[in-house]
């Protein structure tokens, strides 16, 4: 059974950083690209990162270009978000994502 466990989302003043952490079993994980989405209130879930099997090559959005971070580490079956200079656009619930599955999502909120 697959699973993607997301943590790591809060409140934050604009300017500031989080780390989200997505826990992944059930599958092969070494073998799969992973994304990070996310959904701000009100709004369509949109894709915010990706980075391929073998953490060589990543994709952003040009939203998140220069201030965001997708990284995985395999021995652990987890893909990380590291997010800088936060600003009250980037408020949205974040959703790990892979092989056809979803996490629960992640709250983060970025406000003064």
């Amino acid at each position: 059974q697959v699973q993607l466990v997301e943590y790591g989302g809060g409140l934050v003043q604009p300017g500031g950083s989080l780390t989200l952490t997505c826990v992944a079993s059930g599958f092969d994980f070494s073998k799969y690209f992973m994304r990070w989405y996310r959904q701000p209130p009100g709004k369509e879930r949109d894709l915010v990162a990706t980075i391929f099997a073998d953490a060589g090559v990543t994709h952003y959005h040009d939203s998140v270009k220069g201030r965001f971070t997708i990284s995985r580490d395999n021995s652990k079956n987890t893909v990380y978000l590291q997010m800088n200079n936060l600003k009250p656009e980037d408020t949205a619930v974040y959703y790990c994502n892979g092989p056809g599955h979803w996490g629960k999502g992640t709250l983060v909120t970025v406000s003064s």
